[in-house]
C-alpha cells in the first residue's frame, strides 16, 4: 500500500506540474502575442478628428501587414469621441486609460480639449501624440516640467512658430506688396484664438510695420457677423486678420456675401480642407489663411502622395483629402511604434527618449520637402531664440534646408481653386485681392 500511495502521490504531482507548465506556457505565448492597443481621442464627426483617425488607421494597417511591431505584436485601435468639448475630452481620456488600458494615445483634439485632458496624461503616464493642437503653452509646460510632460509630443509646429512665419508674410506681401499699414483682428474666444492674437499683436507692428487698430473677440457660436464686420470697417484698418478654428466657414461665407470691402486673411481652419468651397456655398473666394503643411494646394512628395492615394481608395466620405493632421497621424504613429521598439515598450521616460530620436525626411525632386522630427530640450531656434522640446521640427528662414517652413499661406481663388501663395519656395499661385475689394 505504501508503494501504491507513493505512486499515486507522484502521479498527482507530475500531473500538477505538467498542468502548471502548460498554463504557464499558454500565458507566456498569449503575452508574447498580446496586441498593442492604440487609443484615438478626438471628434468623430469633424474633418479635423477624422483626418487624424484615418491617418492612424492606415498606419496601423500598414504596420500590421508588415508583420506588426515589437516581435510580431499586432496593433489594435479603439476610439473615444470628444465632440470637441472639454468635459467630454477628459472623460474620453479616462476611458482610454482606465477601461481600455491603451498603450499609446493619438490625438486629433482641438487646443482647449487637449488642455483639459493633459492632467490625466500626467497622471496615467501614457505616451500621447497631439497631431492638431498647436498651443505654445503646452510646449512651455514641457520646458517647465520635463518629467511630468515626458509622455507628451506635438507633431505640428506650435502657434508661436506659425505666427512668426506669418509675420514674414505680413511684411513681404501685405505691407511691401499690397501697401497695408493697419489691421483689425477678429478672434474667436478660445485658447487658440487668444494665443494667436497675442503673438500677432506683439509682432505685427514692430516686425512687419503694421499697426493693430483694434481687436474684436467673438463667441464661437456667432451666426450673424454683419455687426462685427461693420465694427471692423469702422476701425479704419486696411485689412482683417481672422483667427477662427471653430465654425469658420460661417464668417467666410458672410464676408463674401456682404462684400466686405477689406481683404481678410489670418487663420481659417475650415479653409484647410477641400470641402471648404462646398461648405460656404461657393462663397469663399479671396480668403487666405495660414496652414501647417501639407495643405490644400500644396505640392506633394512621392511618399505623401502615396498616402493620399491609399486614403482615397479606402474612404469615400469627407474629408476627401486629409487635413495636415492626417499626415501627422500617419507618420507620427509609425514613429511612436518605432520608438516603442527601441525602448522595449511604452514606459514614459524610455519611450520619450526614443521618440526624440525619430526623424523622417521626405524629399521632392532631390530637395528636402517635409520633415517629421522633434526639437530636443537644449536646441535653441535661432529666430525666436527659444527652445521647443517635443515640438515638431520646423524652419523659419529660407531656403528651408533644415526642415519645411512651419506653415504656408494658402488662398482660395474666386474660381474655387486653392493655391499656396507664400513662402515663394512653395508657392503655386500669387496672392491677390478679392474682386470687390479696392486696391490701396
Amino acid at each position: 500500500m505504501k508503494y501504491i500511495k507513493q505512486s499515486l502521490f507522484e502521479s498527482v504531482v507530475t500531473k500538477s506540474v505538467t498542468a502548471s507548465f502548460a498554463v504557464s506556457t499558454a500565458l507566456f505565448a498569449s503575452a508574447a502575442m498580446a496586441d498593442i492597443k492604440v487609443g484615438f481621442i478626438g471628434s468623430l464627426s469633424s474633418d479635423t478628428g477624422l483626418s487624424t483617425l484615418r491617418g492612424a488607421e492606415i498606419a496601423i494597417e500598414e504596420l500590421n501587414a508588415a508583420g506588426g511591431v515589437m516581435d510580431g505584436q499586432k496593433i489594435t485601435l479603439v476610439k473615444a469621441d470628444t465632440g470637441e468639448d472639454v468635459t467630454e475630452g477628459i472623460k474620453a481620456y479616462e476611458y482610454l486609460a482606465e477601461s481600455e488600458e491603451v498603450d499609446f494615445i493619438i490625438s486629433g483634439s482641438i487646443d482647449d480639449v487637449s488642455l483639459g485632458w493633459l492632467p490625466r496624461m500626467q497622471e496615467f503616464r501614457i505616451p500621447t501624440l497631439d497631431t492638431w493642437t498647436s498651443y505654445i503653452g503646452i510646449i512651455d509646460m514641457v520646458v517647465e516640467d520635463r518629467e511630468a510632460m515626458a509622455p507628451y509630443f506635438m507633431n505640428i509646429a506650435s502657434d508661436e512658430a506659425l505666427a512668426t512665419l506669418y509675420i514674414n508674410f505680413g511684411k513681404d506681401v501685405l505691407k511691401d506688396k499690397m501697401g497695408f499699414n493697419s489691421v483689425v483682428i477678429l478672434a474667436e474666444d478660445t485658447a487658440f484664438g487668444e494665443a494667436i492674437t497675442g503673438l500677432v499683436t506683439e509682432a505685427l507692428a514692430p516686425v512687419a510695420g503694421i499697426e493693430v487698430a483694434d481687436i474684436i473677440t467673438y463667441d464661437i457660436n456667432t451666426v450673424d457677423f454683419a455687426p462685427i464686420f461693420s465694427k471692423a470697417q469702422d476701425s479704419g484698418a486696411d485689412f482683417i486678420y481672422q483667427v477662427s478654428s471653430v465654425n469658420s466657414q460661417v464668417m467666410s461665407s458672410q464676408y463674401v456675401k456682404l462684400q466686405v470691402p477689406m481683404a481678410m486673411t489670418g487663420v481659417n481652419v475650415s479653409a484647410l480642407g477641400l470641402e471648404y468651397w462646398e461648405d460656404t456655398g461657393g462663397a469663399g473666394g479671396g480668403i487666405s489663411t495660414l496652414s501647417p503643411v501639407p495643405s490644400v494646394g500644396f505640392e506633394l512628395d512621392p511618399v505623401s502622395q502615396a498616402f493620399v492615394d491609399t486614403y482615397q481608395e479606402k474612404y469615400d466620405s469627407r474629408p476627401v483629402v486629409p487635413h495636415f493632421n492626417g499626415f501627422n497621424a500617419y507618420h507620427g504613429l509609425k514613429q511612436a511604434m518605432a520608438a516603442a521598439e527601441a525602448a522595449g515598450g511604452f514606459e514614459a521616460e524610455a519611450w520619450s527618449q526614443e521618440m526624440l530620436k525619430q526623424d523622417l525626411v521626405l524629399e521632392k525632386d532631390g530637395k528636402l520637402w517635409l520633415r517629421y522630427g522633434f526639437w530636443g530640450y537644449d536646441e535653441v531656434e535661432e529666430v525666436t531664440n527659444r527652445t521647443y522640446p517635443h515640438n515638431a521640427r520646423f524652419d523659419l528662414t529660407a531656403p528651408y534646408d533644415d526642415a519645411q517652413p512651419s506653415m504656408v499661406v494658402i488662398q482660395w481663388m474666386e474660381d474655387g481653386k486653392p493655391g499656396v501663395v507664400y513662402p515663394p519656395e512653395y508657392a503655386t499661385a500669387d496672392f491677390s485681392l478679392p474682386s470687390w475689394v479696392p486696391a490701396k
